[in-house]
């Protein structure tokens, strides 16, 4: 079985063997937003870009309901695999696929039909413009909804069976096919915001019908099966995913709180310089997340193998790796995020870069220990410890936060210096000593 690999090959060939193919799709995954909202903004202006931004919550809620049981599902097929259980882990993997494609459907026909109440209730105050425009984007992802989300979960599975170079080239063309998209509608075409959205879900919903396909007969460690699995898989499955799940809630919800209190105190303008630094923080943040989540079918494969010595090894580079990226994004968020930013704004537009560099510079501090939640956590889920997951999640993704939040005093203008900075500290030092407090897991 090519899975075999995570437990063969030297620790350290392994980790360059999974984590460079896994960074790469990660970082070509964040450009169909990238992409979108480099065309949006310098082709189609301000109330476009926020638009795009207020609707992007209700899109991650979307995927991550379909990652819980994508997440939990890997560990269990991992370790089933290293369990050398092939059979019960194509059950498994069946399952979760079927499940998945179901609840795009559902809610897909949710999202088309309730678009309207769901933009209006989540940006109040919104201009009717930027309302417009995220209604029509929605739309056309919930007309895409079942083949949508289930391209991440097929990509997840790829990695499990140890096909990380196929799962990295199924990414690139995607993703290439993104841009080209974007180029003929948005800037050759110009049919406006809807044809970013259509560029997007074409190009997914294309990567999606490969990855299923691929699956088919007995050619990967996993394959279709009609048998389902017991009542009670699929709620540890589903418990073990929920840090993921509520990781990607957490944000939606912070950023949903932080559209409300920027449309409040600084308009249409700092919800769209808050989108552009969420642009850039797309790419650089997904270096660290594919590192932790290549290696989590590797660490997943070995505790269930009972290699637990191989499987600290593994862990111990994946600290490393994410230690030195955290750094590096810190120093290029910093030094040249401003200069990034400009691609995303329309010539002349003054006043939305100077916000937008402003807020870039102060993003950054968020780096230098915003990695720890995110790799504890995944470490748990891979050993298919739920619990530590979700609260290392918890603490790391909403409570830290909200109180961070709730100590910017309301008439301080969202994007000042002074206090953020520090607030912002504060968060990484009590992540910092929050989640080492956790002992290492024994088998």
């Amino acid at each position: 079985m090519d899975s075999e690999i995570f437990a063969q090959l030297p620790p350290t060939k392994l980790f360059f063997r999974c984590a460079v193919p896994a960074v790469v799709t990660s970082v070509f995954g964040a450009l169909y937003s990238v992409v979108d909202g480099l065309f949006v903004g310098r082709f189609l202006g301000e109330d476009a870009l926020a638009a795009i931004n207020l609707i992007m919550p209700v899109i991650m809620i979307v995927e991550a309901l379909s990652n819980m049981i994508a997440t939990g599902a890997s560990v269990n097929i991992s370790m089933l695999l290293g369990e050398r259980g092939r059979e019960e882990a194509s059950r498994v993997f069946s399952f979760s696929v079927k499940f998945i494609l179901l609840l795009s459907c559902v809610l897909g026909l949710l999202g088309f039909f309730f678009a309207k109440p769901f933009i209006t209730l989540l940006a109040p105050g919104a201009s009717e413009t930027a309302i417009q425009f995220s209604v029509e984007y929605l739309r056309v992802y919930a007309l895409f909804g079942p083949l949508i989300p289930i391209y991440f979960a097929t990509d997840n599975y790829l990695r499990v069976c140890g096909r990380q170079k196929l799962s990295m080239w199924i990414g690139v063309v995607t993703q290439g096919l993104n841009v080209v998209l974007d180029f003929v509608l948005i800037a050759v075409l110009h049919r406006g915001v809807r044809a970013a959205a259509v560029a997007s879900c074409v190009s997914i919903a294309l990567g999606s019908v490969i990855t299923l396909l691929l699956f088919m007969g007995k050619r990967m460690d996993l394959y279709y099966t009609r048998e389902g699995i017991p009542a009670a898989r699929f709620f540890r499955i589903a418990a073990n995913g929920s840090s993921e799940f509520f990781s990607s809630i957490a944000m939606s919800i912070m950023s949903v709180v932080y559209n409300l209190f920027l449309l409040k105190h600084g308009g249409t303008t700092a919800v769209a310089a808050f989108s552009i630094v969420m642009y850039v923080d797309s790419i650089i943040g997904m270096l660290n997340f594919g590192i932790c989540d290549s290696l989590q079918p590797a660490i997943s494969y070995c505790y269930g193998a009972g290699m637990i010595e191989r499987m600290k090894a593994i862990f111990s580079r994946v600290l490393i790796a994410t230690v030195i990226t955290a750094v590096a994004a810190f120093l290029f968020m910093l030094l040249a995020g401003p200069s990034v930013a400009s691609i995303f704004i329309k010539p002349g537009d003054t006043e939305l870069a100077a916000v937008s560099k402003t807020a870039i510079r102060l993003f950054s501090f968020s780096y230098p220990a915003g990695w720890i939640d995110m790799c504890f956590s995944s470490y748990f889920t891979a050993l298919d410890r739920p619990v530590r997951s979700l609260l290392v999640s918890f603490f790391g993704t909403l409570v830290l936060q909200a109180f961070a939040h709730r100590n910017i005093s309301s008439d301080l203008h969202p994007l000042r210096e002074d206090g953020v900075i520090e607030i912002r500290a504060l968060v990484d030092f009590a992540q910092l000593i929050y989640v080492n407090i956790f002992p290492k897991p024994v088998k």
